[in-house]
């Protein structure tokens, strides 16, 4: 029937073994999803607390944030001129709608000028971000 043949093997092996690489691929993988949501929030803003119900941002490229020291950023992105960068991005300019989010011990003048840069955007649909009050 069948004859076997036996070859001397020199050397190492033929094959690759792949199983470290699958598994150290693996492990990078956790490590990055686990680490990725907490680079992207690193802007640190108290809001304020007031009676409001708590509803989800739609898209977190939209908002506006300012900080206690008076900085105001469009998304992550620093923006001095807010005026300008409202005026000329495309999606403020086809969805009409902004939120903003101010920290507590943010001055009036700030989030008012934020606001009033808006409207003259052309945003229709304004949210401002709040912390809900806890249940009493």
């Amino acid at each position: 029937m069948g004859v076997s043949v036996k070859r001397k093997r020199r050397g190492g092996f033929a094959d690759i073994n792949v199983t470290p690489l699958v598994d150290v691929m693996l492990v990078l993988l956790i490590v990055f999803m686990v680490t990725a949501p907490l680079l992207s929030t690193s802007l640190r803003i108290e809001l304020p607390e007031v009676q409001a119900s708590n509803q989800p941002i739609k898209d977190a490229k939209l908002v506006v944030s300012i900080d206690k020291n008076e900085k105001i950023f469009f998304g992550e992105q620093e923006a001095p001129n807010i005026e300008e960068v409202l005026r000329n991005n495309p999606r403020v300019q086809s969805e009409h709608e902004l939120y903003i989010r101010a920290d507590r011990e943010a001055r009036y003048r700030v989030v008012a000028r934020a606001v009033a840069a808006a409207r003259a955007a052309g945003v229709t649909s304004l949210n401002l971000l709040v912390d809900p009050e806890p249940s009493k």
